[in-house]
This record gives structure tokens, C-alpha cells and sequence, in this order.
């Protein structure tokens, strides 16, 4: 009987030292796999996008992680043609299960591929602005001027019209004005050009653009375009409408607006 014990306890002994010794495996595989995936985000972070270099990191990071994890499991004597054929069998009833996901997925390798953003890009999606934060295989992540998270699945990304307010690095302002018909049009002209030439944050190439857009029924339409760089196109475009309605009231310009007349007999 002693013998008997003696022998259980050399098993249990020698399964707890694979044990350790599979364990040692991949705990040392996590920091390889993070090491070697960082470093390759290195090398490729002046060749390639940020959300480029992102999926580079991940991907490297997890085949490592996963071929350390593989080799721990055959260590402790697990049979792994089982196992991958068990995995095989799932992954299929998973993807019956889930044909949205499906859908999203091939979507999210679509938009990979194409990348018509990248992260930190601000984009319009339908009638939602804001600055993207993930790409992920499944959704892509937004964050709202208000500072709202916003997820929008692959599919319906594809299927969208999606504009990138980023993409390149001026932007033109189009500012929409209304003048009386009794001013002199080529006047307001030249001082819309003098306003935009004081303006040290608007481009002088593209020049400004002036365009009568039509006659309203009480103003002739004008729309008055300038350029700056991407990250002032805001400030341009607020302090362009102070100015032009500071130097109008100076100028005795008028900007009309509706009247309604009540007659009472």
C-alpha cells in the first residue's frame, strides 16, 4: 500500500512540474509576444498609418501569444489535433450563428484594406460627426464633439456615405451672406477681399472666392469662400463673420432680414 502512494504522489509530482514548466512557457511567451510586437510598431511607425501600425501590433502580438500558448499546451501532453479540430467545429456553428457578425467582419477587412480614415481622423457618417478612436474588425469607434462614444458596425459603414473632414490639410470655408439690392455689389467685393487679407490664419493661395449665389426676396445672395489650414478652419470661419459684420455696420452696408407689415383698418 505504501508503495501504491508513493507512486500516485511521483505522478502528481511529475504532472505539477509539466504544469510549472508550461506555465513558465507561456508567461515567458506573453512578454516575448509584447516585446516583439511593440518593436515591430517601431519599425513600421514611419511607413505605415497609425491604425496601420495598430493592427500590426496586434497581430503580431497575438500569433506569437497563440503559438507560446500552443506549445505549453503539448508540453503538458495534450493532444492538439483534438483540440484544433474542436475549435475548427465551433468556429463553424459560431459563424451559422452569427451571419450579422459575419457580415461585419468581411466589412471591417474591406475597410482595412481601402482606408479611407485612419485613427485620430475626424469623420461624417450620415448626420454623425466625430473623431475616430478604433477600427476594430467588428465596429469602428467614434468620439463626438460633445464627447459622446459613438459605435458604428462595419456593414453599415460600408454602406454609407462617409465623409474624412481630415483628410487633407486646408479646408475651405463657405460663408453665406445677404446684402440689400440698393448696394453696390463690386464695393461689397473689395472689401470682403480686404477683410480676408488682414485675416493672418486665411490662405492667400487658393484665393478667396466671391460668387453671387442668386436674388432672394430681399437680399441679392452672395457666398464668400476662403481657405485655411485644417486645424483653424473654425476660428477662420467665426472670426471672418464677426469681421464682415463689424466692417458692414462701419460701412453702412445693409443685411436684410424679413419684414412683416400689419395693416389695420
Amino acid at each position: 500500500m505504501d508503495v501504491i502512494l508513493e507512486f500516485v504522489g511521483m505522478l502528481e509530482t511529475s504532472h505539477l512540474y509539466l504544469f510549472s514548466q508550461a506555465l513558465v512557457y507561456f508567461v515567458v511567451g506573453f512578454f516575448i509576444a509584447k516585446a516583439m510586437s511593440s518593436a515591430a510598431a517601431k519599425i513600421a511607425q514611419n511607413k505605415l498609418t497609425t491604425h496601420g501600425v495598430f493592427l500590426l501590433k496586434r497581430t503580431v502580438f497575438y500569433t506569437l501569444l497563440g503559438l507560446f500558448a500552443l506549445s505549453a499546451l503539448k508540453h503538458i501532453g495534450i493532444d492538439l489535433t483534438i483540440l484544433l479540430g474542436a475549435a475548427g467545429i465551433f468556429t463553424v456553428a459560431i459563424g451559422f450563428a452569427s451571419q450579422t457578425s459575419a457580415s461585419n467582419l468581411i466589412s471591417g477587412l474591406f475597410l482595412m484594406i481601402e482606408r479611407p480614415f485612419s485613427i485620430s481622423d475626424v469623420i461624417k457618417v450620415d448626420d454623425i460627426i466625430g473623431e475616430v478612436i478604433s477600427i476594430d474588425l467588428l465596429s469602428v469607434k467614434l468620439r463626438t464633439f460633445d464627447n459622446l462614444f459613438v459605435r458604428i458596425p462595419n456593414e453599415s459603414m460600408i454602406k454609407s456615405a462617409v465623409t474624412t473632414l481630415t483628410k487633407f490639410p486646408i479646408r475651405r470655408a463657405d460663408l453665406k451672406l445677404g446684402i440689400a439690392y440698393k448696394e453696390d455689389i463690386e464695393q461689397v467685393r473689395k472689401i470682403l477681399l480686404t477683410i480676408a487679407e488682414k485675416n493672418v490664419i486665411c490662405l492667400e493661395e487658393p484665393a478667396p472666392l466671391f460668387i453671387l449665389t442668386g436674388f432672394g426676396a430681399s437680399s441679392v445672395d452672395i457666398q464668400f469662400s476662403v481657405w485655411a489650414k485644417r486645424e483653424n478652419f473654425l476660428t477662420l470661419k467665426n472670426e471672418m463673420y464677426q469681421n464682415i459684420k463689424k466692417t458692414f455696420d462701419e460701412q453702412g452696408i445693409e443685411i436684410p432680414f424679413p419684414h412683416i407689415s400689419v395693416y389695420l383698418w
